[in-house]
């Protein structure tokens, strides 16, 4: 059994990148928790209401619940303007949810994702796993984030290459979608790249690079074996 941390810089953007592997582990019997890691009322309330944001988490609670995830942990981080929030004190409480669940597998935005907190968030978390003596956390991926990953820099060293790739069922592809329909307030028409079409596309596209039907992509940034 493992213990596994999904990293997300704002909620949803979990069940974007990971909704499907997370049905798919907890079915597996492993334990997940996801970290929240934002709170857009406290970085800019004159854009966020502390209502919407009471609204979202409450869209993330019935998600997760969705999914059988095993905790959900909600910081108070400042979106969206965490590349002026001392990144050390994100890493700290992240360090300390590591060491406190005892995460063996992390799952990460993208470093060159569009949004800059999502660059902050990966930053911070290879600071908080870093490889020292006694670390717990053997495997580190980043996930990709429709609206936020495919609008990145396109630069060589800011695009998404993923080199896993974690097959879906059409069971678990069905609890991301309706994973995800939770998040009502988030949700776009297509062509939209947050919208359920797009998702569908996504994970069809990722699988048949691999010859199955859906998948979900990933780039890996460590992974040891024993």
């Amino acid at each position: 059994m493992k213990n596994v941390l999904v990293v997300a810089p704002h909620a949803d953007d979990e069940i974007l990148g990971c909704g499907g592997v997370i049905a798919k582990y907890v079915e597996a019997g492993n334990k997940v928790f996801i970290a929240v890691m934002t709170n857009a009322s406290v970085g800019a309330p004159e854009l966020f209401s502390r209502e919407s944001i009471d609204n979202i988490r409450s869209e993330a609670k019935r998600s997760h619940e969705l999914l059988g995830v095993t905790e959900t942990v909600y910081y108070d981080f400042p979106a969206p303007q965490l590349e002026q929030y001392p990144q050390y004190k994100i890493a700290s409480a992240l360090n300390k949810l590591i060491r406190d669940k005892q995460i063996d597998t992390l799952f990460i935005p993208h470093k060159g994702d569009l949004h800059l907190d999502h660059g902050v968030i990966y930053n911070a978390c290879l600071v908080a796993a870093r490889p020292v003596p006694g670390q717990c956390v053997k495997h580190i991926y980043a996930y990709e984030t429709l609206s936020e990953t495919e609008w990145g820099h396109p630069t060589a060293e800011a695009v998404f290459v993923p080199r896993k790739y974690i097959s879906l069922s059409e069971k678990h592809f069905t609890q991301k979608l309706a994973a995800m329909e939770c998040f009502a307030s988030q949700l776009k028409d297509f062509p939209n790249t947050r919208s359920l079409d797009a998702i569908r596309c996504l994970a069809a596209l990722r699988g048949a690079t691999v010859g199955v039907e859906y998948a979900e992509a990933f780039d890996i940034i460590r992974s040891i074996d024993d």
